[in-house]
């Protein structure tokens, strides 16, 4: 429905957008899928996963375009095949044909990503040459009439009573407390408490030669994990020439 303004008047609907239009059937009940028996729907599957209805060739109007792996297959992957894969590309990355546009490019300037990798001089030497030289802009081109009163006269604008308000701050003496609040002070010796000697731990050979087998076994995997990943990276570049 389209609509027209005018400056003395509220916004009003166009006529000629009310025009008589053909009534839509309109049908909001649920499909009659959902009340059949059970026994029904069991027969309708079975029927369907042995004997499919046979459909007329797919026709596409469009051209497919290859979207790789799929979101939900992806997700699926063990964590070490994505490592791999990862390693893959960076060393042999896919060589991807040449882009092809079927819009009319628009220059949009610098990117975000792009600002936040530069270095911080670059940034300092940029905003000293837009303080110096600025860029000149066009006019800029309103297509809406301005309001003049956002807010109406008749409106009172009155500050907090806390910012208007300035005194120092004054604290009162505690009052004092009556005589017979006053508890007598216990003068009697207290007893320290006695210190003991925490008990020594003394690393005997047997600990450090268990920490030194343990050390080794732990290097042991990692230069095992780490010929993998050259051995899977050096199968994948091989398999790729």
């Amino acid at each position: 429905m389209s609509y027209r303004s005018n400056a003395a008047e509220a916004w009003v609907p166009d006529p000629q957008s009310t025009a008589a239009r053909p009534d839509i059937p309109l049908d909001l009940l649920p499909p009659s899928s959902l009340t059949q028996p059970l026994w029904r729907s069991l027969a309708g599957n079975l029927r369907d996963t042995f004997a499919p209805a046979k459909l007329a060739p797919l026709e596409l109007t469009s051209r497919p375009v290859d979207v790789g792996l799929l979101l939900g297959e992806r997700l699926r992957l063990p964590w070490f095949r994505t490592v791999f894969t990862n390693i893959g590309d960076v060393i042999s990355p896919d060589t991807l044909p040449p882009l092809e546009l079927e819009s009319r490019p628009v220059d949009v300037g610098e990117l975000i990503t792009d600002q936040l990798s530069h270095f911080w001089w670059g940034s300092l030497l940029r905003n000293l040459a837009d303080r110096v030289a600025p860029e000149t802009q066009p006019a800029l081109q309103l297509t809406a009439k301005p309001i003049l009163d956002i807010i109406p006269k008749s409106w009172m604008l009155l500050p907090l009573w806390s910012e208007v308000v300035d005194t120092p701050k004054v604290f009162y003496p505690d009052k004092p407390k009556p005589a017979d609040a006053v508890r007598p002070v216990n003068l009697q010796p207290v007893a320290l408490p006695v210190e003991r000697e925490a008990p020594s731990t003394q690393v005997t050979s047997a600990d450090l030669l268990r920490d030194i087998r343990r050390s080794r076994i732990r290097q042991r995997i990692w230069i095992g994990l780490a010929a993998a990943q050259v051995l899977y990276m050096v199968l994948a570049a091989a398999g790729k020439l």
